[in-house]
């Protein structure tokens, strides 16, 4: 069954922004006419997302406010430090439940399927624990780093140093139960993916389209420029 919850992150500080994040958050930077969150959103509501989560921090007062028009939209205010990924989900637990959700950042822009929409297609929980939407290095745009899985030929992910053939694209569903297991409450969402991993329980889907980062200004450039010829 597709999750009918996601967690949106949203809480960090933008620093690959520059200057577009010295008097907002990332969140609110517009990317093809509104700001990049709006973007995330608008996949969630066509995926058919029934409740989403913001963690907010930094300029919280700015995403908080602009949020505040979406009615299936709560946000979570981290104070006095942020979370980071993982910690950013433990937090939301009381909230969002011990069902499977989707998280994704909103750093990115598609071209192609809705990516929600292939995952809740291929989420199979009797099997998986997480399955995260990748994509091949060629698929992707502004896109700087050196891939981040191996994957598997019955699918499941692996990390086996770098470089890696597959990027993490930011958006997937994962089961929240292993959380109540971590003590910390500061660290990222790959302790989770470790042990979903010594269990052969993380798996990946391959994303056929493009995948833009936006989270730097020269990303926001190529987005916009591929945005125009398609």
């Amino acid at each position: 069954m597709q999750p009918e919850s996601a967690m949106i992150f949203a809480a960090g500080f933008g620093t690959r922004m520059g200057a577009l994040t010295k008097t907002m958050p990332k969140p609110l930077v517009p990317v093809l006419g509104k700001p990049m969150i709006d973007h995330a959103l608008d996949l969630l509501t066509d995926a058919g997302v029934q409740s989403v989560f913001v963690n907010t921090h930094y300029f919280a007062d700015q995403l908080e406010n602009h949020l505040s028009t979406y009615p299936s939209v709560n946000t979570i205010h981290e104070e006095p430090k942020v979370l980071e990924t993982g910690g950013g989900l433990k937090n939301a637990l009381p909230l969002i439940g011990n069902k499977p959700v989707f998280t994704l950042n909103c750093d990115a822009l598609w071209f192609g399927e809705n990516p929600a929409t292939q995952l809740a297609r291929l989420w199979v929980p009797d099997e998986m624990d997480g399955l995260l939407l990748v994509l091949k290095c060629a698929n992707t745009f502004a896109y700087t780093g050196q891939g981040d899985f191996f994957l598997t030929d019955d699918g499941r992910l692996q990390r086996n140093g770098k470089p890696a053939p597959y990027v993490y694209s930011g958006i997937q569903i994962i089961k929240t139960d292993i959380l109540k297991d971590i003590s910390k409450d500061c660290f990222s969402i790959k302790l989770l993916w470790e042990k979903m991993i010594a269990c052969d329980r993380l798996y990946g889907a391959v994303y056929e389209g493009n995948w833009v980062d936006v989270g730097h200004p020269a990303g926001i450039e190529i987005a916009e420029e591929k945005a125009a010829n398609v």
